[in-house]
Parts: structure tokens; sequence; C-alpha cells
């Protein structure tokens, strides 16, 4: 069986406030774990929510989170628009998801622990 040319993909990436990166253009063997490398690389400056590793960052295609060993020709939906030169266009939701362990931390600094107040009344 012969050896098909791998196809390039344009990706765009849109963030959760809403704004996109891209179109950036990938081979469709590129793992998803390249794709967010690249999306944490080229971060936008001044955005709110700041992910501080690949580990926080999600992204979603067709309603299903990405796995970092899958390759982009894998996620590949049926339901794609094609761009000028026969190139595929997909769009990918980025999702930042700070891990648990920081969040339960910083939530325990920023606030004192509520006292008990026990109250008796005798009639």
């Amino acid at each position: 069986m012969p050896l098909e040319a791998e196809e390039s993909i344009d990706i765009k990436f849109r963030l959760y406030d809403g704004s996109d990166m891209g179109p950036l253009r990938y081979s469709s063997a590129s793992t998803i774990d390249c794709l967010k490398q690249r999306v944490l690389s080229d971060w936008p400056k001044g955005k709110t929510l700041v992910p501080k590793g690949i580990n926080e960052v999600k992204l979603i295609s067709s309603g299903k989170i990405l796995e970092n060993n899958k390759t982009v020709a894998q996620c590949k939906t049926p339901f794609r628009e094609v761009a000028g030169g026969g190139v595929t266009l997909m769009l990918m939701h980025v999702v930042v998801q700070p891990s648990l362990s920081k969040t339960k931390t910083e939530k325990k600094v920023g606030k004192a622990p509520k006292a008990v107040i026990c109250t008796c009344t005798l009639l």
C-alpha cells in the first residue's frame, strides 16, 4: 500500500474569552501535545488567565477533550471547512484549567479559617 502524503491543516484556536489565535499551519502527524506547547509559547499578553504549563491547557474539538498522544489526523472531524489551496481548517477551543492542588492551597492561604461559635440559651 503506498504511503499518503502528509496533509497540512490550518488550526484556529479559540481562547476562553472568545478571542482567536491563528490560524497556524500544522502537519496532520503533529501531536496534540505539540499543539499545546505552541499555544502556551504564543499565549497572548495581557490575558487574565495564563496557563503555567501544558497540563493546564485543554484542547477541545467537536465537544471532546483531545488527548496529548493523539495526532491531529486522528482528531479531525468529518465536518470541516476547506480553506484555499486544499488545506483543511479546524477550530479548537482552548480551556485553561489550573491544577487543583495549587487552587486549594491558594484558597487556604487567602482566607482565614472560620471560628466555630457555639451559643447556649438557658430557659
